[in-house]
């Protein structure tokens, strides 16, 4: 089939994924929520950031007692117009992070929020993370170091269209599934490459991404295409990302990648019960 025709393509199919995680088996048979733990000072939505020891502490833990399944942690900014630390101040962050992390949390999944091979490398050297969560659109070099590294890996596009984002995945799919990767993960990226009005237009035919066979990651918690969309701010978008995340969840999306975790998995728990309706 030519890669072209892919985007024209609806499949609507159950999860029924499971992602290997140094040896753990993570299902997704049914939808997990993934909390964001930002070691950074200037992410875009000012409740997630967490510096101090305690913070970070109390994230974490938060993450879980709340019904996280991962714990995905950033230490360099990713949001729009924002200005890269360097790689030793982003390396430093995340192995403060890191330790506290797994002080607290021991037997937590643990997802690295980079787009930087060598603390990709760190983090799953380290401090066994199990999932590299590349925000960059993939690269030769970080196709190699996850892969050599063994870490499930999520490939997100910074696409405008669905059409343009299935050619890039396929491509890049086939990379990864060349250099030996097993687990991979899809994120349609939303926020990133996209005008508003494209963010919405991949959410509404999201579901289209299901003939990769592949999980899928949405990442839409209080971002821009929410609160610009309704003239608010990042802190008055709850509840737009709460119906932007059931959408998702409707679409097929395996995993949420959330800032408010207690209200995701409660979305996750309602679409389960409908579901075995």
């Amino acid at each position: 089939m030519p890669i072209e025709s892919i985007a024209t393509i609806t499949v609507n199919k159950m999860s029924g994924y499971t992602i290997n995680i140094n040896g753990r088996l993570l299902s997704l048979d049914s939808p997990v929520a993934m909390g964001i733990l930002n070691a950074t000072p200037d992410s875009f939505f000012a409740g997630s950031r967490t510096n101090t020891e305690h913070d970070i502490a109390e994230r974490a833990n938060r993450i879980i007692s709340e019904g996280g399944a991962i714990i995905d942690i950033g230490a360099c900014s990713t949001r729009p117009e924002a200005e890269p630390v360097s790689e030793s101040e982003e390396m430093e962050r995340m192995r403060f992070a890191l330790s506290i992390v797994r002080r607290e949390q021991p037997n937590s999944i643990l997802s690295i929020d980079t787009f930087r091979p060598d603390v990709a490398k760190m983090a799953v050297e380290e401090f066994g993370a199990g999932i590299i969560n590349d925000v960059s659109g993939g690269n030769e070099k970080m196709f190699q170091t996850v892969t050599g590294l063994g870490a499930a890996y999520i490939l997100t596009s910074q696409e405008p269209t669905l059409k343009k984002m299935m050619i890039s995945f396929a491509r890049d799919i086939q990379k990864l599934r060349d250099l030996g990767a097993k687990d991979i993960i899809i994120d349609p990226g939303f926020g990133f490459g996209k005008a508003l009005e494209q963010n919405y237009e991949i959410l509404a035919n999201m579901e289209k991404l299901q003939v990769l066979d592949l999980p899928i990651l949405a990442g839409i918690s209080r971002k821009s295409m929410l609160y610009k969309a309704l003239g608010t701010t990042p802190d008055e978008s709850l509840n737009a990302t709460t119906v932007a995340n059931t959408i998702a969840l409707m679409k097929g999306a395996s995993i949420l990648r959330v800032h408010d975790v207690k209200e995701a998995a409660e979305g996750v728990r309602i679409i389960q019960i409908t579901n075995s309706k």
